[in-house]
């Protein structure tokens, strides 16, 4: 129902990572080779990159498919990062959300992703969301399964969580709350990439020391790339690859 990625590594243009592989991100936007649900991500994409000296990223995130979107073929072709995540959406349920509800949704350092659906959304997270203090569950910034799981995460991170503890364990409460939900979610701060592979494909490519990705599917047939198995947890530098297995949730 949606690709994404995330990249850590030397230098390069967005458009190198995104654009100019084969089976890039934006070609996933509509001949996706391993994708479970749906077939074509027109429903919004966006980018988030970081800058040398800054710690908040930079996003650009518009509602329509990404091929359309010629203001997004120059912008990865002269803007350069060392880390980004990006997403191209097929929407679970039509809104009136636009950009807001496409990722990477963002708070200070950190960006977010999430390839799945909830099943029985919305009712089926209500006593989720009814734990979260009012401000969080207010300033959601879209209507969407996917932004209500972030806020989840960010309620975990808040308490004291390590980033990684608070992605498992927000995939365990809402796997038991909601069970056949796919919970592939992505998320960075630049230097980590912490994801999830519950329900749909999770794939990595890793050099040593050099650079990290982590995507949905991979964006060409290097043999390197590897399948994360289901109900795992990755967490990823530039120099390492760690998988954990999630324990499935029992009633």
């Amino acid at each position: 129902m949606c690709r994404h990625i995330a990249y850590l590594g030397p230098r390069a243009a967005l458009g190198d990572v995104l654009v100019t592989p084969a089976h890039g991100l934006v070609r996933q936007s509509w001949a996706p080779r391993r994708q479970r649900y749906g077939t074509v991500n027109a429903d919004g994409f966006g980018v988030g990159w970081y800058a040398e000296g800054d710690p908040v990223p930079g996003r650009y995130r518009r509602s329509g498919p990404v091929w359309g979107d010629e203001t997004f073929a120059d912008l990865t072709r002269v803007v350069h990062s060392t880390a980004l995540l990006a997403a191209v959406r097929d929407a679970t349920f039509a809104g009136a959300d636009g950009e807001a509800a496409a990722a990477p949704f963002a708070e200070g350092r950190l960006l977010f992703s999430h390839n799945g659906a909830v099943r029985g959304w919305p009712g089926s997270l209500a006593p989720l969301a009814g734990a979260l203090p009012p401000g969080r569950l207010l300033g959601l910034e879209a209507r969407s399964d996917s932004a209500l799981i972030w806020a989840l995460v960010l309620h975990r991170a808040a308490g004291g969580e390590a980033i990684g503890r608070a992605v498992a364990g927000t995939v365990l409460d809402v796997g038991a709350a909601a069970p056949g939900s796919r919970l592939n979610l992505l998320l960075t701060d630049g230097t980590t990439i912490v994801a999830t592979a519950w329900g749909d494909s999770l794939w990595f490519l890793h050099d040593p020391g050099t650079r990290t990705v982590v995507a949905s599917e991979p964006y060409d047939d290097d043999p390197s790339w590897r399948e994360v198995p289901d109900r795992t947890l990755l967490t990823a530098t530039r120099t390492d690859v760690l998988l954990t297995p999630l324990e499935e949730p029992t009633a």
